[in-house]
């Protein structure tokens, strides 16, 4: 599911340059005769005669009962009689209740879905598609750098780390401007002139986190702890600790608010949260983590009174009561043996954790003069080496993945 969701922003919401789109819209053209005339989800939904005119009948049946296709259409609630033996696919019986349906080996059910879906999203894309909101927000593409720089180490696709890459790349080059160190929220054929928001920051700061655990490139990080900075300037409160959403620098917004809800997105407060504490465990900075912890204390009375409404702030002080683990990497960035290490480090769930690369030139060099411990960190017989350490203080390091595996979860190696 996440490779189909992720191949989709790459197919149909990624721009040339490597930018994340906006959105696309729900409602399209169901009758190219009519094209005055759209209705909710007509790119997507499909008849019965339509799956059987696209597939053999064998695949339109398999196909039919593992999407949950009804002759009538399968949409239960249609107040407005849109969806009239309409189907709106989704996965209503598993690969192996369909091979048992169909007295099929699972294999061969698995082979016809793939060839299935091949053709039935080719017959789609003759549909009239709905209309594409092109814009590039800093905020959106700093929640889809995320997930793209994770899915691509841990689902072995390097393109979606690549395509992570790319859209921090052009926003970078971009929506950045290098002299001030600030963000502008939009582009769409060229920049806008709306300042970036503090969840402009917060989730592109994420972002390049994420993207720096990921590719173990230096340079993603040094950005994040630049734009941290300007963020701080530009957002905290310093009486009542926390970031406003706005600079306050536009007179038109007549009060500067702090969000408090983590609702189909994050709030930029609870992002920030954890970015100050992911960064300042890799910076060993006492000052960013005393901000984490005010900004925590600032919506201490909404996390006591609705623990539900701010889901990803409590997400941060799990953080903060944990004793997040540093893991060190001695290593080159792209050599297979850091790679191989890299990938033990995240191919379990350990969220409170993070991820350094000694690389033995400048990157080291820049964490060293912010973690003392780096400088003497290095390879063990010219090999990748890794370091499973809490508050700096490490086991002993190896460069043998079983050892490393044994460290993560719980052991002590050896």
């Amino acid at each position: 599911m996440a490779r189909d969701i992720l191949d989709y922003v790459l197919r149909d919401m990624t721009g040339k340059d490597g930018q994340f789109y906006s959105a696309e819209d729900a409602d399209s053209v169901a009758d190219p005769a009519r094209p005055e005339k759209k209705t909710e989800g007509a790119f997507y939904v499909w008849t019965v005669e339509e799956i059987r005119k696209t597939l053999d009948e064998r695949s339109a049946n398999v196909f039919s009962y593992y999407y949950g296709a009804e002759k009538n259409g399968n949409v239960d609630r249609d107040p407005h009689n849109e969806f009239a033996n309409k189907n709106v696919l989704y996965v209503a019986h598993s690969a192996d209740e369909t091979a048992e349906k169909f007295k099929l080996p699972e294999q061969e059910v698995q082979s016809i879905l793939a060839d299935a879906r091949a053709k039935m999203l080719k017959a789609r894309d003759a549909h009239p598609r709905p209309h594409l909101d092109d814009k590039t927000i800093v905020a959106w593409n700093g929640l889809m750098i995320s997930p793209m720089a994770r899915a691509g180490l841990i689902l072995n696709e390097p393109r979606y780390t690549r395509a992570a890459a790319s859209a921090a790349e052009f926003i970078r080059a971009n929506l950045y401007d290098e002299d001030t160190h600030t963000l502008t929220r939009v582009w769409r054929e060229g920049r806008s002139d709306i300042d970036g928001f503090l969840s402009d920051y917060a989730f592109f700061i994420q972002g390049l986190l994420d993207l720096y655990e990921t590719t173990l490139d230096i340079r993603w990080l040094q950005l994040a702890l630049d734009l941290q900075a300007r963020q701080d300037s530009l957002f905290w409160d310093a009486q009542g600790s926390g970031y406003f959403d706005t600079t306050g620098a536009d007179p038109s917004v007549l009060m500067r608010m702090k969000e408090d809800s983590d609702n189909a997105e994050p709030s930029g407060n609870s992002v920030a949260a954890l970015n100050l504490l992911r960064l300042s465990q890799m910076t060993d900075s006492k000052e960013l983590r005393d901000k984490a912890e005010k900004t925590i204390t600032a919506f201490a009375g909404q996390l006591s009174r609705h623990p539900v409404a701010m889901p990803q702030m409590l997400v941060a002080f799990d953080f903060h009561l944990d004793k997040p683990r540093q893991i060190v990497l001695a290593g080159k960035p792209d050599a297979a043996d850091t790679r191989a290490m890299l990938l033990e480090a995240h191919s379990r769930y350990m969220p409170n954790k993070i991820i350094l690369l000694a690389d033995g030139a400048a990157g080291q060099a820049f964490l060293a003069d912010r973690v003392a411990f780096l400088k003497s960190v290095g390879t063990i017989q010219d090999r990748a080496t890794a370091y499973v350490c809490e508050n700096f203080v490490c086991q002993l390091p190896t460069n043998d993945l079983a050892v490393l595996r044994r460290q993560l979860d719980g052991g002590q190696g050896g």
